[in-house]
């Protein structure tokens, strides 16, 4: 049985960062008014010790709903320990913790998310806990669709393409979808190497000596590397289901499984993907021997492909015209390729330094820059040029110019955060609110977090954590959007194995889409503006369902904030 957001708000006025917060960093609560006191109190666990005492500021009307709310800072309180925030006449907040290390939860749990989504393989109790299962799909006997045969691979030809992430909440895997990920993950470790190579997340290969978030994309690279067709280098878009199974858990059904059609956005982003794993996977030539190599060489491969072939676009609708079976799965489609070519030939060009990748880079520069997202990855390559700049001396002049447009994106988050109800960078405007918007918060977050790096001005990490506490119980629907994390989480997201394992808890550390006033789903929503548009029911897959590329930045963030803290002086 689940909470609806209208119980909620009539339960509990006050929304927290249900995880909690730095010991010396900031700390703010939000109050739904009307409230009948000014004040509020920072109590002990046990509720019997009154630890501080606060004026409210005042009250606010939300921009995105008809909310109004009044503003509690407690950053000054900095005595570790386990709190709840108290307003009189109200009930408390839930707990939450004071502490150095204040995200760890998060940060593991998110990344641990990924081991729960792996194809091909079971899931030891050892490891997943409660959420054991066996393999699901094996994916060593899939065949060519129509729409990707070619005279050396004919429609029906049998092609092995194991391991991966299943994508989001069904049962398929997606080239697109994987890039930003691979790209998001493959970042993190680059901007948080030292961190990252001492984090455990107790996955089977944690004691390998190989960094367990490189250990979890290595599984995934290795699922992308078999659909890369040899013969000429292209990428097929997706493997899947000829359409989606039921809510079952992975492999009950034994349906067909087809790669698809070849793409420019599916080879570039596969070719983006290969470069940077290569370049940092290289340091790791003992325990993985030759991927490294592999990884450049498929990469090239890819990009050759995608300069004969520039402009293919995957369009489901159409290729179900003149192929069967038809696919109905994911389509992930793109028309516009600018931003893969950009991005790709930004990672060839960290990695192998060769002049060619830098027309392309050069020819794309200076596109508009946007919040990235599976069909806009151009983001990802301006990051890259960022973090390689001192590699790139031969191309300053133009990082310098990458550089100075980043912090201003950066400043344009910061302007109107006084002016939302919540003081988050999340929410400057209804925009913010669509299918995957908490993927929206945390990409903002990581934008903060790049001009941080660039300048080393707090005011970027703090307005970034701002958007980690929206995430975690700091929004208008009080649910801390991550599965297992804080005191009232998401319960019945739509994905498969939460559905069906018949375990009451859902799996773990998946960031749900979060407040979309679309509605996509055809749910019944009891709120539908656009930051309350949100509903813990496995039906509403357009503000319920997880997905890899939602994930993603949220282990990029919360493991930077580990990462960053003691910088900050946090």
């Amino acid at each position: 049985m689940y909470v609806t957001a209208k119980a909620q708000s009539e339960i509990n006025k006050i929304r927290i960062n249900h995880v909690g917060y730095y010991t010396k960093g900031p700390k703010a609560a939000i109050i739904i008014a009307p409230v009948n006191s000014d004040d509020f109190f920072i109590l002990s666990e046990s509720k019997k010790d009154t630890v501080f005492k606060g004026k409210l500021e005042n009250e606010m009307q939300s921009k995105n709903s008809s909310l109004k709310t009044r503003y509690a800072d407690f950053s000054s309180f900095q005595k570790n320990g386990k709190y709840v925030v108290a307003i009189p006449g109200y009930p408390n907040s839930c707990s939450f913790e004071i502490k150095q290390h204040a995200q760890h939860a998060v940060a593991v749990s998110s990344l641990k998310g990924f081991y729960y989504q792996r194809v091909s393989m079971p899931l030891e109790e050892k490891y997943a806990g409660k959420w054991a299962r066996p393999a699901g799909h094996p994916d060593t006997a899939v065949l060519i669709h129509a729409s990707a045969a070619t005279p050396k691979r004919p429609e029906g030809f049998v092609i092995s393409s194991p391991y991966g992430w299943y994508d989001a909440g069904d049962y398929n895997k997606y080239i697109v979808n994987s890039g930003i990920t691979m790209g998001t993950l493959l970042s993190a470790y680059e901007d948080f190497t030292t961190y990252f190579d001492t984090l455990e997340t107790n996955i089977p290969e944690s004691n390998d000596k190989v960094p367990d978030i490189l250990n979890e994309v290595c599984y995934n690279l290795r699922w992308m590397l078999t659909m890369q067709d040899p013969n000429d280098g292209g990428v097929y878009h997706k493997c899947t289901n000829a359409a989606f199974d039921g809510m079952v858990m992975p492999g009950i059904t034994k349906l067909s499984r087809y790669v698809v059609q070849k793409g420019t956005a599916a080879t570039l982003d596969f070719a983006a993907v290969t470069a940077q794993a290569c370049r940092i996977f290289k340091k790791f030539d003992k325990q993985l021997p030759g991927l490294s190599d592999s990884c450049l060489k498929a990469s090239q491969s890819a990009w050759q492909w995608a300069l004969a072939n520039p402009a293919v676009a995957y369009n489901q609708e159409e290729i179900n015209k003149t192929f069967s079976p038809k696919i109905t799965t994911g389509a992930y489609g793109d028309k516009h390729f600018d931003d893969e070519w950009f991005w790709a030939a930004s990672e060839l060009l960290a990695t192998t330094k060769d002049k060619q990748y830098y027309a392309v880079v050069q020819q794309h520069i200076n596109t508009t820059m946007t919040l990235p997202s599976w069909s806009n990855v151009q983001m990802l390559g301006y990051y890259t040029l960022l973090r390689r700049k001192n590699n790139l001396a031969a191309y300053s002049n133009d990082i310098a110019f990458v550089s100075k447009q980043l912090i201003a994106f950066a400043d344009g988050y910061l302007e109107p955060v006084q002016a939302n109800a919540f003081k988050t960078v999340m929410g400057r405007s209804p925009k913010d609110f669509n299918w995957g918007s908490n993927s929206n918060a945390a990409n903002q977050s990581i934008i903060l977090i790049n001009a941080w790096l660039q300048t080393r001005d707090k005011k970027y990490l703090t307005n970034a954590l701002s958007n980690l506490d929206y995430i975690l119980g700091r929004n208008a629907t009080g649910y801390s959007f991550v599965t297992g994390v804080g005191c009232k989480s998401t319960m019945h997201p739509h994905h498969r194995p939460s559905v069906a394992d018949n375990i009451a808890a859902p799996i773990p550390g998946l960031l749900a889409g979060g407040p979309n006033p679309g509605r996509q789903d055809g749910s019944k929503y009891e709120f539908t503006e656009p930051e309350t548009a949100y509903v813990d029911i496995d039906p509403a897959y357009a503000s319920n369902e997880i997905a890899i590329n939602w994930n993603a930045p949220l282990v990029y963030i919360a493991n930077a904030f580990e990462a960053l803290a003691p910088q900050a002086g946090w």
